[in-house]
């Protein structure tokens, strides 16, 4: 009896050891990255960590997408997180804008987040157009840091000193920020022949892209009210043949002098503007 004993003992131990010396296969630890997505919350929108920064969705990039909150929670390696952008993609007929919640989007538009502002710790990332302006100003490299980025993109909409460019403005109920948002993402939806070709969900061309990002910036305070209308049917007519200038596909080009608003210029082009009507909208 006491040999069984001393056996049975003797296999614990045993089994103890193995799983000590098995602990390489032990999955490595995670956090999670979470957040909304908006001009209004959007539903069903698909969202991932960049991890290339090709802007779009590639294989073990991680992924989830947006409840009827327009939340979303990814769960990452924590040494990811703020090394890489967050991207969200509203497709159409999928995604629904909490603002029409009638049916699904119209046209595709692809929303970001800086990996500078990227959080673990707090439900702040917060991907909005205002997010993806300040992702586009910082890839320029004209920016020392983000704060700088975000104060010129405050100013250049004329919102009040102190005013968070990254903030839930639906949840604060600031409702100037919102129908900027609401233009913005109109603006972005309307190009989306020229920014996802045959496609229209997930193959972007980024300099395409980014030259559509640098022209809204640059005439941003020209498109923000309820009453930009004709501004805005002007600056879709002037995207459209300018953006078709740019070859799809080229390699990636630093877009710093599409954002003249950042240095000196700004306002919208009278010369450039034609007289197109808008694309369907964006939303």
């Amino acid at each position: 009896m006491k040999k069984q004993i001393v056996a049975a003992v003797s296999l614990v131990i045993a089994g103890m050891v193995a799983g000590c010396g098995s602990s390489s296969t032990t999955p490595s630890a995670t956090t999670s990255i979470a957040g909304k997505v908006a001009d209004g919350y959007l539903e069903k929108a698909t969202v991932f960590l960049d991890k290339n920064g090709n802007y779009r969705l590639d294989s073990g990039e991680p992924s989830a997408v947006t409840d009827a909150n327009g939340s979303y929670t990814l769960t990452v390696d924590p040494a990811d997180v703020g090394d890489f952008p967050i991207v969200a993609m509203a497709i159409r007929g999928i995604t629904i804008d909490r603002d029409n919640p009638a049916g699904p989007i119209a046209s595709s538009y692809l929303l970001s987040i800086p990996k500078e502002s990227v959080s673990g710790t707090v439900s702040s990332n917060f991907i909005t157009p205002f997010s993806t302006q300040i992702r586009e100003m910082m890839e320029t490299g004209n920016y020392t840091d983000m704060q700088q980025a975000m104060e010129e993109l405050r100013a250049s909409l004329g919102m009040p000193a102190g005013t968070n460019m990254l903030g839930d403005y639906i949840a604060g109920q600031n409702q100037t920020m919102h129908t900027a948002a609401q233009n913005m993402a109109t603006l972005m939806g309307g190009q989306m022949s020229q920014l996802y070709g045959t496609t229209g969900t997930t193959d972007i061309d980024v300099n395409r892209y980014r030259g559509m990002m640098g022209t809204i910036f640059s005439n941003i305070s020209s498109i923000k009210g309820s009453d930009a209308q004709a501004s805005m049917t002007d600056l879709m007519g002037s995207m459209t043949a300018t953006l078709g200038d740019i070859t799809p596909g080229m390699p990636f080009t630093n877009m710093s002098a599409s954002f003249r608003g950042g240095m000196g210029g700004g306002g919208m082009q009278g010369s450039t503007m034609g007289g197109a009507s808008m694309m369907g909208g964006g939303r």
